[in-house]
C-alpha cells in the first residue's frame, strides 16, 4: 500500500508583505534576479501536493521525465528526475490524472517556472488509503486480526475450494500448482467477480456458500495483482466479515507480494501470490514420494532384520540340539575323565604330604643333634676376625711396597743412573729445547755422579 500522504491543498495561503529582497533602486543582472526569484519560490512555498492531468509527456534518454500538469484553468511545466521517477508504481503518460508532490522553482537558464517533482500518485489513491487505514484500525481493535483466533491449515485436505473469477489468470495459476503438487486432490470453484461494483458482495456470498455446502476442508480467496482500485473489493468490510465468520480455514492470496488487503489480515493465513496460496494448502507430491520411498526402504530393512534374527537363533539352537544317547555317552566320558582327574589329584596330594612329612622329620633330627647355635656363631666370628686382621696387615704391606717401587721409578737419580744428564744454564735454568741454544753458549751437565761444564759447538732442532 502507498504511504499515507496529506490530502491535496485547496488553496495556498497568501504570504504577508515583507521587505523587498532587492532594493527598488538597485540595478541587478538577469542571472541574479532570476536566482533570487527561484530562492523566494522554493523558500516560501516549499513542498506541496498539486493535482492535475499529464500532457506533453516525454522521457529523455537520461531517464528524466518532462510533462505539463494541467487542469481546466491553468498548466505548469514539471520535471521528474530519473532517480525519483523510477520508484513510481504506475505508468506516467498523457491523460493520466495524478497528484504530485513537488517544489515550486524556476529554471534559471530560460527563466521558466516549473515544478520539481519528488513523487507522484494516481489521483484518488490517498482517499482510498485513508479508508483502508480507518477500517484496518477498527477491525484490529475489534480483535479480527488476533493470531489466537486463526486456525491451522489441514495438512492433507480432502478437497480445496477456490473463490475467484473463472476468467482470472490467478485461477489458472492455482489449478496448475494444485495439479502439479497433488493431482488427485478435488478442487471446487466458487465463481465470483473480483473487481468492480458489487464484487465485494459477490466474494462474501461465495465464501458463505462454500461454508454452507461444507464440501471442502480449506478455502482459497485469490486474485492477481493490480492497483489499489483493482484490489479494493478485498478491502471492503463485507468480505472481511465473511472471512471472519467462516467455519472453514481461509487462505488469502490477493495481489503480489507487496500488496496487502484487509482480507489478508483477517484470513487464517496470507500467501504472497495465488500460486503461493495453492502451495500452502497442498502437500508436495514429490517430497512425499521421496519420504514414502525412504520409509519403504527402512521397512524393508527392518523386515529383513526381523526375519534374519529368528533364523540365526534357530540355526544356533539346531547346532546345539543332540540325540539323548549321544548326550549320555558324552556325559559318561566326562564322568570318566573327572574320576581320573580326581584320582590323579588325590595321589598327587598324598605324595606331597609324604614329602612334607619327611622334610619335617629330617629338620627335626638336624635341629636335635646340632650344638648350640650361640657357640657356633662365636667360633665363626673369632675366625672371621683373625682372618680380617691378617688380611688388613697384608694389604698395608703390599701398598707400602708398591709406593716405594713407584717412588724409586720417579726419582731423578734413577734417570741419571740410566746414563741421562740434566743440562742447565749458568743461572740454573734447565734447558729443554735445543733451539734456545747457540754455538758458544756455556752450559752445565748434571751426571749420575758429579757435574761437568761444557760449551755448545752446534745447536739445532733436529
Amino acid at each position: 500500500m502507498p504511504e499515507p500522504f496529506p490530502a491535496p491543498m485547496a488553496a495556498l495561503p497568501v504570504p504577508e508583505p515583507r521587505r523587498p529582497v532587492i532594493p527598488p533602486d538597485t540595478v541587478v543582472p538577469v542571472a541574479r534576479f532570476v536566482a533570487s526569484v527561484r530562492l523566494l519560490l522554493e523558500r516560501d512555498i516549499g513542498l506541496v501536493w498539486v493535482a492535475g492531468e499529464i500532457s506533453n509527456f516525454t522521457r529523455a534518454a537520461s531517464g528524466h521525465c518532462y510533462f505539463n500538469l494541467k487542469d481546466a484553468g491553468a498548466q505548469v511545466r514539471c520535471v521528474f528526475f530519473r532517480h525519483k521517477a523510477q520508484h513510481v508504481g504506475f505508468a506516467l503518460k498523457d491523460g493520466v490524472a495524478v497528484e504530485v508532490r513537488a517544489t515550486a522553482s524556476l529554471y534559471e537558464a530560460r527563466g521558466e517556472f516549473q515544478l520539481n517533482v519528488e513523487t507522484a500518485r494516481q489521483a484518488g489513491v490517498g482517499v482510498l488509503y485513508e479508508r483502508f487505514a480507518r477500517l484496518k484500525a477498527r477491525l484490529e481493535s475489534a480483535g479480527w486480526f488476533d493470531a489466537a483466533r486463526k486456525r491451522p491449515l489441514p495438512a492433507h485436505p480432502r478437497a480445496v475450494g477456490v473463490v475467484t473469477s473463472t476468467r482470472a489468470a490467478a485461477l489458472r495459476d492455482v489449478l496448475t500448482t494444485l495439479r502439479r503438487r497433488w493431482p488427485a486432490l478435488p478442487v471446487i470453484i466458487y465463481p465470483t467477480a473480483v473487481q468492480g461494483d458489487g464484487a465485494a458482495a459477490e466474494i462474501a456470498q461465495a465464501i458463505r456458500a462454500a461454508n454452507a455446502r461444507a464440501e471442502v476442508d480449506v478455502l482459497l480467496v485469490v486474485r492477481g495483482g493490480g492497483s489499489i482500485e483493482d484490489l479494493w473489493a478485498f478491502n471492503e468490510e463485507a468480505v472481511a466479515e465473511a472471512v471472519y465468520q467462516s467455519a472453514l480455514p481461509v487462505v488469502s492470496g490477493v495481489g503480489h507480494e507487496t500488496d496487502f488487503t484487509i482480507c489478508d489480515f483477517v484470513a487464517d493465513a496470507r500467501a504472497a501470490t495465488p500460486t503461493a496460496a495453492a502451495a500452502l494448502v497442498t502437500p508436495d507430491r514429490a517430497a512425499l514420494a521421496h519420504i514414502a520411498t525412504a520409509l519403504a526402504q527402512r521397512l524393508a530393512r527392518a523386515g529383513a532384520r526381523a526375519v534374519e534374527l529368528p533364523m540365526q537363533r534357530i540355526d544356533g539352537l539346531a547346532r546345539r540340539l543332540t540325540h539323548p544317547s549321544a548326550r549320555l555317552d558324552g556325559q559318561r566320558r566326562d564322568l570318566g575323565a573327572l574320576a581320573a582327574r580326581l584320582a590323579r589329584a588325590f595321589g598327587h596330594a598324598h605324595a606331597m604330604s609324604a614329602r612334607a612329612t619327611d622334610n619335617l622329620r629330617h629338620r627335626y633330627t638336624v635341629v636335635v643333634r646340632a650344638p648350640l647355635p650361640q657357640l657356633a656363631a662365636t667360633r665363626t666370628a673369632a675366625a672371621a676376625l683373625a682372618r680380617a686382621g691378617r688380611a688388613g696387615v697384608d694389604r698395608i704391606e703390599h701398598r707400602v711396597a708398591a709406593l716405594s717401587q713407584n717412588l724409586a721409578h720417579l726419582s731423578p737419580q734413577a734417570v741419571l743412573d740410566r746414563g741421562y744428564a740434566i743440562v742447565t744454564r749458568p743461572d740454573g735454568r734447565v734447558v729443554q729445547d735445543a733451539a734456545t741454544l747457540a754455538p758458544g753458549d756455556a752450559v752445565e751437565l748434571a751426571l749420575a755422579h758429579g757435574r761437568a761444564g761444557a760449551t755448545i759447538t752446534r745447536a739445532g732442532s733436529g
